[in-house]
């Protein structure tokens, strides 16, 4: 396993949230995490590919992310995948909830990263991807690829 860099504010990436969904929206939101959890994070001990995020009683709370039991925690540790909620601004709150009532999307959570030592979600407003699109994206992303080896030569 490559070596992490300590000063990269990257915690966790979802890639394949960008294969299965189109991109049309993204915010930056806080998330409310107990002391294991956030040094779980710091260990880049995450895992976002199932997660997703849903608005109830004007809060948004984040599902399905495993953030892994810190290994020196003992008694303290928390659960490794329970609900979360995000820190959000009302009007924010209000705008995805609307969203998600009238266009179809989902919310899903893309990136962890650390941002003045605190650490945030970046989620996006998604529609998914037939498979169709999916094909199509990648046969896109090949003949860049291509594009790119022609012009090095």
């Amino acid at each position: 396993m490559p070596r992490q860099d300590p000063k990269d504010p990257v915690l966790a990436t979802n890639r394949k949230a960008f294969h299965d969904y189109t991109v049309l929206d993204r915010f930056e939101a806080g998330i409310q995490l107990v002391g294991t959890e956030v040094k779980s994070c710091r260990a880049r001990a995450i895992q976002l590919q199932e997660g997703f995020v849903k608005i109830e009683k004007n809060q948004a709370l984040l599902y399905n992310v495993h953030i892994a039991a810190y290994d020196f925690g003992n008694r303290f540790n928390h659960q490794t995948r329970q609900v979360r909620r995000l820190l959000l601004h009302k009007r924010e709150i209000l705008k995805l909830s609307q969203w998600l009532n009238t266009k179809g999307g989902t919310l899903i959570p893309l990136k962890f990263y650390l941002h003045k030592g605190l650490v945030k979600v970046e989620i996006a407003y998604c529609q998914g991807k037939t498979h169709a699109d999916q094909r199509e994206t990648l046969r896109k992303r090949e003949t860049e690829r291509e594009m790119q080896r022609f012009v090095r030569k």
